[in-house]
């Protein structure tokens, strides 16, 4: 499980196409609610996001609607209909305040075509997401429950944490314990019951939608890492 190397997608490209891209694009604010892309439209920007905390979701039938990935400041959102043209695959929704650039078609493409090296950039990125998606299925067959939400929890903790004293890890992303149990691919009370085996151990905190790693090391050896 590789956690540790997440680029910025700005930072993936060369000097020249950065200074290019960065251009482009109008600079959009959300707040805490607002959604920036939604499933099903046809819109095709690419929204390059600066600041703050995205949840992308997905409906799984009818109305039940299912947490499927977080993205923060220097990810991309909407790559995929950019690529495609196709209808949005997901739904991208501001968990606070986002400051993000959305580019338009008309941007992207002449932008992609005068700098090859920002359309193998834009695949690697969609590769490296799909092999994310690829690794997070193997886990769901091959670990139990618990040590699924370990894995999560180092995942959050490492990419999205800040520390805080007594090198505690506070997770800036405010999830429910259903949304933990979207991520992890088990059932809410599953959820409820490993979380509360972590604070019985001391290993994580919990309240408020707020989740603090205590013990970074021992997540690890609980998430099998």
């Amino acid at each position: 499980m590789d956690i540790g190397g997440r680029v910025p997608f700005p930072d993936m490209l060369p000097a020249e196409e950065r200074a290019a891209f960065v251009q482009l694009g109008t600079r959009c604010h959300y707040t805490a609610g607002d959604v920036l892309i939604r499933e099903g439209d046809h819109e095709q920007e690419l929204i390059v996001l600066h600041q703050g905390v995205t949840k992308v979701t997905g409906r799984l039938d009818g109305d039940r609607v299912s947490l499927m990935d977080i993205r923060i400041g220097g990810d991309i959102v909407g790559e995929v209909a950019a690529v495609d043209s196709g209808p949005r695959s997901a739904t991208v929704t501001a968990c606070g305040v986002v400051a993000a650039t959305v580019i338009s078609p008309d941007e992207l493409e002449p932008f992609l075509l005068a700098y090859p090296e920002g359309g193998r950039a834009l695949r690697r990125w969609l590769g490296g997401q799909l092999r994310r998606s690829d690794r997070r299925r193997l886990e769901f067959g091959g670990y139990p429950a618990p040590v699924r939400l370990a894995r999560v929890l180092v995942e959050l903790a490492v990419l999205y944490g800040r520390q805080d004293r007594n090198s505690t890890v506070r997770i800036d992303v405010n999830l429910s314990q259903s949304e933990f149990a979207a991520l992890t691919g088990a059932k809410t009370r599953t959820v409820r019951k490993a979380l509360a085996d972590l604070r019985k151990d001391g290993i994580v905190t919990t309240g408020c939608r707020q989740t603090y790693v205590r013990d970074l090391p021992r997540l690890r050896k609980a998430a099998r890492l």
